[in-house]
């Protein structure tokens, strides 16, 4: 189920509001374009600027509008166990099909904190849980061992979105997890190495703006087209460096006003990019033929 292009959906906003008419048709675009799942309130969604409300709104208007065509992995972490566990309750109730679970933030828990807190929150729902491993945003590293301990010892976690940027720390996950595991990508720039270990796919910025380029480099390579594969990774980099020229999401949702697909809203903290920056984005996509 949790294979191929996953897109970290974006939230659109319209007066400081989320947009749910322009979410419904994002999503309808990512199904026509060979998208293999949504993840909806992920860090490019915004998670954190948005109210409780907000957050289970999204994810009740991802899964609604698609009606099972694809699977929805609600983002519903936080650096609250308790939190976690109540927005992961909820994108059960509302019917999700798995969850992301971000390592908590800031208060930079031990690996035996990590355990029992991703524990806890298995133990609270029958959904899969999908770790997120991003230590350059939450501080702390799940270590492959405290991954390996989990995907035993709780039968609903079932695989890792691995941002860490290190091949070796990816397959060191691989080598300890049962061969069900999933290994999925958390950096557009690694799929295809991720893909070369054994991961399953990737869960993606750049998506949110190419989503059949993405699905294509995925399929091409579980075809044994490796040298295609290659072809579309290549073709990819200065897009997906141009992705994070600023903090994600501020360049993908620019990219994404720029090119008429949604309002470029952002909230604060998040702001529009400086102006040097936005040339270098607008270079970028016309080089790659979207402008």
């Amino acid at each position: 189920m949790f294979k191929g292009s996953i897109v970290a959906i974006v939230t659109p906003f319209k007066n400081g509001k989320v947009d749910e008419k322009k979410l419904r048709e994002l999503i309808e675009f990512h199904i026509a374009n060979g998208t293999s799942g949504i993840v909806p309130c992920g860090t490019t969604g915004e998670s954190a600027t948005l109210s409780f409300q907000e957050h289970d709104r999204v994810i009740e208007v991802t899964i609604e509008q698609s009606k099972k065509r694809v699977p929805v992995i609600a983002g519903t972490g936080s650096n609250s166990t308790e939190e976690a566990i109540m927005l992961t309750r909820h994108a059960q109730k509302a019917g999700a099909d798995a969850s992301l679970q971000v390592s908590p933030y800031y208060n930079r828990p031990t690996q035996r904190g990590l355990y029992e807190h991703f524990k806890a929150i298995a133990e609270s729902v029958d959904i899969p849980l999908i770790l997120y491993n991003i230590a350059s945003r939450t501080g702390v590293n799940i270590e492959p061992e405290t991954i390996a301990r989990l995907a035993r010892e709780c039968k609903n976690i079932v695989g890792v979105k691995e941002a860490s940027g290190s091949l070796d720390q990816m397959a060191r996950i691989k080598a300890l997890c049962p061969g069900s595991f999933s290994l999925i990508s958390g950096d557009d720039s690694l799929t295809l190495p991720v893909l070369s270990i054994g991961g399953t796919g990737v869960i993606s910025v750049v998506a949110n703006i190419v989503p059949k380029d993405v699905a294509e480099l995925v399929e091409s390579f579980e075809q044994g087209s490796i040298k295609k594969a290659q072809a579309i990774h290549y073709k990819l980099l200065p897009l997906i460096k141009a992705m994070f020229i600023e903090t994600n999401p501020i360049p993908v949702k620019t990219a994404m006003g720029l090119l008429g697909m949604c309002e470029p809203a952002l909230r604060l903290p998040m702001c529009p990019m400086m102006p040097e920056n936005e040339e270098k984005l607008k270079k970028a996509l016309k080089e790659y033929g979207l402008l």
